[in-house]
Formats: C-alpha cells, structure tokens, sequence
C-alpha cells in the first residue's frame, strides 16, 4: 500500500492534471456535455497507453542507446524540476510546449486527445522517466503490479478531472488554481531534487 501511495503521488504531482484544466477548457470551449465527457476519455485512455508501454518498454530503450538507469534517473530528475518550476513561475502551458502557435493548431483539429493533451501536457518526459525508473527499481511482480495500479488510478483521476473541468474552475476560481499549481510545483521540483541526489548517492557508495 505504501508504494501505491507512493508512486500514486508521484504520479499525480509530475502529470499534474489540474495544471491541464485551464487548457483543457480552452480547447474544449464550445463543446457540448456529451463531447467534453468523450474527449476526457479519450484522453485519459490515451495516457493510460502511453505510461503502460513507458513502464514496460522503457528498458529496451535504455538498452538499445546504452543509457544506464543512473543516467536516466539524473536527466529524469531535472526534466522533473523544470516542471515543478515551471509551475512556480506560472508558465506550465509554454514550458510543455503549448505556446499560441500550437493552441492555435489544436483549436481547429479534429481530434486533441493524443496531441496536445495526452502529449505533451500529461504524460511528458518527466513522467516517463520517472515509470522507467520504477520498473529498473521495482523488479518484484507485487511491486510491478502496484505500479500498474496506480496507474490506472491516476488515469481515472485525470478523467474524472477533465470530465468536471468547469466545475472545478467555479469553485476554485483562478486564484485558488494559481495558490495549488504552486503548491504541486514545489512538491515536483522536491521530487526531482530527491531523484538526483538519491542517484549521486548511490554512485558515491558503489565508488566506496
């Protein structure tokens, strides 16, 4: 349970689905009840097959371009606190990759929900890394199958985010959604911080 918890966290915090909602209500404006509930399927469905092949294939890659988990870990680690401050500094959109240009692009195709939102706005570099990591490290098949749910859990919880996108904005207003994207920043840029030092750590003891 504990690393369900742990990996849920992790998760939730570099995907940062809330962060998402403010676009999603941009490129969904218009959009009936009906069509805003299919496309936040559609995209979290979308995520769910992205971070299952990240977690599953994701050590062929490092083995096909020789990449070692330590290395992976420390690019992973600033990739993830370039997020967290990204989010700090209130510039998310730009930093995934979501400048006017490409808003524009997606406001007039026919389908967002693999590109932009499902990538790169969800499930980013940071978060692939982060699931390549954890299969390296997690090698039981208890501990594989609690990442597994977790992210599934955390693909529901991006649906169920984006399917009340409006209501969430009502209540919480620009200026609480401001206060909480800052709040999920530091604790993103704590993540990625905790992932580089865990991984100098541990060259430090193997050199010892």
């Amino acid at each position: 349970m504990n690393l369900f918890l742990l990996c849920l966290g992790s998760l939730f915090s570099i995907i940062n689905p809330l962060g998402t909602v403010p676009v999603f209500m941009q490129l969904t404006e218009g959009k009936t009840k009906q069509q805003i509930l299919s496309i936040a399927f559609r995209t979290s469905l979308n995520v769910l097959i992205i971070l299952l092949i990240s977690f599953f294939a994701g050590k062929y890659l490092l083995s096909f371009f020789g990449i070692s988990l330590n290395s992976l870990k420390i690019a992973g680690g600033l990739i993830i606190a370039s997020s967290g401050f990204a989010l700090l500094t209130g510039s998310f959109s730009r930093h995934k990759g979501l400048k006017k240009k490409v808003k524009d692009d997606a406001l007039i195709r026919s389908d967002i929900t693999l590109t932009p939102l499902a990538i790169p706005m969800l499930a980013g570099p940071g978060t692939i890394s982060l699931l390549i990591t954890y299969n390296q490290v997690y090698a039981l098949l208890t501990d594989k199958l609690l990442v597994i749910t977790s992210i599934l859990a955390v693909s529901m919880i991006i649906f169920i985010l984006l399917n009340i996108s409006r209501m969430i904005t009502r209540v919480m207003g620009a200026s609480g959604m401001n206060s909480l994207s800052r709040i999920i920043g530091f604790i993103v840029i704590s993540i990625g911080i905790e992932f580089i030092l865990s991984t100098i750590l541990s060259i430090i003891s193997q050199l010892g």
